[in-house]
């Protein structure tokens, strides 16, 4: 399809929180090593830090949105078994866990979590182990330490970012700042007071300035997809089950409802992917390799089903998955290139083998076992966001 610059033709160049800036640290699947930060100032893409405190906009004081800083899981949200007995609603107030709600899923060391948005909209940071404390510090096969898990989710931008909270070598409890940094989350960190933009995965400000966080490869699915794929997987609990910054275990609330008015708590594909037209908040799978960007949007997806691309050389297959939302994989395997088509609703086809959309992994045939890396460590996102950090992106379909 005939693709073109889109950013001046939707005007929005000039659009506030939408100045042009750096793309995503580590946009392949592989996870990004941390870097140190330097005594001069950094360049990360087309940004140089630190930014200056007259583009962070104050929104809320510290902590105003409370991170999440002692997570509980179940096998779903009526399971509380490990929540203490006196910190469990009874049944009846205990909110539930619709298979069409949005989750942020992520699988390492062979087990698999979701974290819904439905806690992430109100929250935003999740300070969670994936391993016993006694193993959180254990140097992964690639020498990262493993264990210690930041989740994060923006519900201005609809991205999630995961990433090991490791600062220096040592695990670090992060917060929400109450700052915004071109309409994106701002974290800081409690060793060193440091701000870190979400989409950058980097120290934007502060002692730590470009230092930049090993990113961990997560996906946007629904809760019902999510669970299917990984039948083992446990869930995040919502307050009063998991514990909020300083200790607080919040107010029972009902997490159905939306914070911010969404049509649908779900927000799998945002206001606009209904539509044929590009919106700040049609959902994109966005892909940048070697310098290039493309975002993918929901509405052309959704109408070929199955996009086999390249992007700065990188082959890519973008598609649409079960429960509404999009993936992008590396089209590589075992040294060749595959094409993909549809199968049906779950699986692509490629090479002999049927592939599951939502975990990218093949599910019978030659490559029966193997599994397709993602392009990026994000989630698919809103446009607004993508065009934020790429303002030179190029829009498949255009």
């Amino acid at each position: 399809m005939r693709r073109r610059r889109y950013l001046a033709a939707l005007g929005l160049a000039g659009a506030t929180g939408l100045a042009g800036c750096a793309g995503y640290v580590g946009s392949t699947a592989e996870e990004t090593p941390t870097r140190s930060p330097s005594s001069e100032p950094v360049q990360v893409g087309d940004v140089t830090l630190p930014v200056d405190r007259s583009e962070l906009f104050t929104a809320l004081h510290r902590d105003g949105i409370p991170a999440i800083t002692d997570p509980a899981f179940g096998a779903d949200w009526t399971d509380w078994s490990a929540v203490a007995v006196e910190h469990r609603p009874p049944a009846a107030e205990r909110p539930t866990l619709p298979d069409e709600f949005a989750v942020v899923g992520v699988e390492r060391g062979g087990e698999a979590r979701a974290y819904p948005l439905a806690v992430l909209d109100w929250h935003e940071v999740v300070n969670d182990v994936f391993e016993p404390p006694s193993t959180a510090r254990r140097p992964t096969a690639d020498g990262a330490l493993g264990g210690a898990l930041l989740v994060t989710y923006c519900p201005l931008c609809g991205s999630g970012v995961v990433a090991e909270r490791v600062v220096d070598g040592e695990p670090t409890t992060f917060g929400v700042s109450g700052m915004l940094w071109r309409d994106d989350l701002v974290l800081y960190d409690r060793a060193t007071d440091s701000l870190w933009s979400q989409l950058l995965a980097t120290a934007i400000r502060g002692p730590k300035t470009g230092t930049q966080l090993r990113l961990v490869p997560s996906t946007l699915s629904s809760w019902g997809e999510w669970r299917t794929a990984h039948p083992e997987t446990r869930v995040l609990l919502p307050p009063p089950g998991s514990v909020a910054v300083d200790g607080r275990r919040g107010q029972v609330r009902d997490y159905g409802d939306s914070k911010y008015g969404y049509e649908t708590q779900s927000q799998l594909v945002g206001f606009d992917s209904d539509g044929e037209g590009l919106g700040e908040r049609t959902l994109v799978a966005g892909v940048d390799h070697e310098g290039v960007a493309r975002a993918y949007p929901f509405p052309v997806v959704r109408g070929e089903d199955v996009v086999n691309d390249r992007v700065g050389g990188l082959p890519v297959v973008v598609a649409l998955a079960p429960g509404g939302t999009l993936v992008a994989y590396d089209r590589r395997v075992d040294g060749g290139t595959l094409r993909f088509e549809a199968a049906d609703d779950r699986h692509l086809c490629a090479g002999g083998s049927r592939w599951e959309r939502t975990t990218g992994r093949a599910a019978d045939g030659p490559y029966d076992g193997a599994r397709l890396a993602p392009t990026a460590a994000h989630t698919a996102m809103f446009w607004s966001a993508w065009v934020a950090f790429h303002p030179d992106t190029t829009v498949y379909g255009r």
